[in-house]
């Protein structure tokens, strides 16, 4: 059994680290470049519990015995849900796992998402995911959106007093464009971008080049395109190298995120043990250039 786990380990750290915050070493998060979304760990709509909450913990545990040290979530998710299991799962917390959370969101329904970036929101939000997480320090807290009724500055402000309080060790931002995050980096010191981005959705492929050069983090959240991939109809590129490489459409699609960045940090999210063993198991897969052009060309035609 125990060469089984070192196994599992092992395939799961073969797709590689990356130190987000990397230009000071000594203060960076070193993480497997392939995490684990915790969206899905909650009802249907991302609203209260999940169906199955023992699956859920199950589903966080074997994430960690299968060498995954980054697990990314947001007090949205449930609302408080996702976070709340993840320490029921795993607290007290393995010294190398990070937790990254989001906040910037106003919950009323299944599906209902409300952007608010109102300082004082962020500041209770923040509070709130230490107190579930059972965290001193979050290790990467993320604006969930720039709230265009709030000024950014103000926004991000809240989350850079935080930052000297000690209560976040680094900021990141999601759904941005490269102009946003270089002017919040006048403000803040920004470590990691997460945005939507898929072999089926390459609309933030300018972000995905900024963060390459300036060396952040790039989170793609739906990096299987809520399940599209897998779900396509005929033969594609996809379906054709999944049958040669003996894998499916969604791992194939996984390992060509790995293989497109050197910052990709994809996080694929699932609420079942099976299906996060299938996801794992991407991180194995090697795509050559000719079978990286094969799949871009699916990109570039979808």
């Amino acid at each position: 059994m125990a060469t089984h786990e070192s196994a599992a380990r092992k395939l799961a750290q073969s797709a590689g680290e990356f130190l987000i915050g990397g230009a000071r070493p000594e203060n960076a998060l070193r993480v497997t470049r392939l995490g684990y979304g915790a969206m899905r760990i909650t009802g249907d709509g991302v609203w209260g519990p999940p169906k199955d909450r023992a699956e859920a913990v199950r589903v966080l545990q074997r994430t960690v015995e299968l060498g995954i040290n980054f697990i990314d979530t947001a007090d949205s998710y449930g609302p408080g849900v996702s976070e709340e299991i993840i320490a029921e799962a795993l607290y007290p917390y393995p010294k190398s796992l990070v937790i990254a959370t989001k906040g910037g969101f106003d919950r009323s329904g299944p599906n209902q998402w409300k952007e608010n970036g109102n300082p004082a929101h962020l500041r209770s939000a923040c509070e709130g995911s230490l107190r579930r997480l059972r965290l001193e320090q979050i290790d990467l807290y993320q604006l969930h959106r720039i709230d265009s009724k709030v000024p950014a500055e103000d926004q991000l402000g809240a989350l850079k007093d935080l930052q000297t309080q000690g209560k976040i060790k680094h900021i990141g931002l999601s759904e941005v464009s490269v102009k946003q995050i270089q002017h919040a980096r006048k403000i803040v010191d920004v470590v990691s971008v997460q945005n939507r981005y898929s072999i089926a959705d390459r609309g933030s492929e300018g972000v995905l080049e900024y963060c390459e050069k300036e060396k952040l983090g790039f989170i793609p959240w739906f990096p299987l395109a809520a399940g599209k991939v897998s779900a396509k109809a005929g033969e594609t590129p996809i379906t054709r190298l999944a049958a040669r490489l003996k894998a499916t459409p969604s791992q194939i699609a996984l390992a060509w995120l790995l293989a497109k960045s050197p910052v990709m940090l994809p996080i694929p999210g699932t609420s079942k043990v099976a299906h996060l063993e299938e996801n794992v198991a991407a991180a194995n897969l090697k795509i050559d250039a000719n079978q990286m052009q094969e799949l871009n060309d699916e990109a570039r035609a979808s």
